[in-house]
């Protein structure tokens, strides 16, 4: 039985997409590899597989690197730069699911953002990667307002593709939430069908990385911590 991918979209950019896969590498455990398929933006912000590799102590495969800012098509088509289309991605990632118990792959921003300059998303990738793997994805998501509608979008547009998503990871819950997050907790698995797996606290990704890692598996579905009414980083 091939080994299982786990896709990690967003409903957009900033949702915690990157501090939910280190957690997830860490509740994956040993023999897990997170792979980015392309990463924009230089400047003085740790690319993603940084991040994952000082929080989850994986090994981490970066395909394509670009310097601005940008969706990748946008940034490579600036600079007249070609990146390779969204099947060389999913040939490469079987590469490694083949050496690895564990693949997590993380997109760039939301799941129709252009992976490669013709037009490949994350949900191609994804769709390329089922037809002989076990694929699991998971949508990333806020809890504020607007989140309903973004991931009612994400998830309707997965299913049209045949993809039943695993679930949702809240990337960023507040200690004392609001009244639209208290109502979004509940409402977004009601709305779009999809359970709710993981929660993570605001400010886990500033955790020390010791921290974080004994953290990490307690925000997922069946822990006292998701259940208990209280998510917190630190203690």
């Amino acid at each position: 039985m091939p080994n299982v991918i786990t896709v990690v979209t967003g409903t957009d950019t900033g949702v915690g997409k990157t501090v939910a896969t280190a957690a997830l590498a860490v509740r994956a455990g040993p023999g897990t590899i997170v792979v980015k398929p392309a990463q924009t933006g230089g400047g003085t912000d740790e690319p993603d597989c940084a991040v994952v590799q000082c929080l989850a102590a994986c090994p981490t495969a970066e395909f394509v690197r670009l310097d601005d800012p940008l969706a990748p098509d946008t940034a490579a088509r600036l600079r007249g730069v070609d990146i390779p289309p969204v099947h060389a991605h999913a040939a490469r990632i079987r590469e490694l699911a083949a050496r690895h118990a564990s693949v997590i792959v993380e997109g760039s921003g939301g799941l129709l953002v252009h992976l490669d300059t013709c037009g490949g998303t994350l949900a191609d990738l994804a769709t390329d990667l089922t037809g002989d793997h076990d694929v699991e994805v998971l949508v990333v998501t806020r809890v504020g307002l607007g989140t309903l509608n973004h991931t009612e979008l994400t998830v309707n547009e997965l299913r049209s593709r045949g993809i039943e998503p695993a679930g949702l990871v809240l990337g960023a819950v507040p200690e004392r939430p609001g009244l639209a997050e208290q109502c979004n907790l509940t409402d977004l698995p009601r709305v779009t069908g999809v359970p709710v797996v993981a929660a993570l606290p605001e400010g886990a990704g500033a955790l020390a990385p010791a921290r974080f890692r004994a953290q990490a598996r307690s925000w997922f579905a069946g822990s006292p911590d998701l259940h208990g009414g209280r998510i917190a980083a630190g203690g």
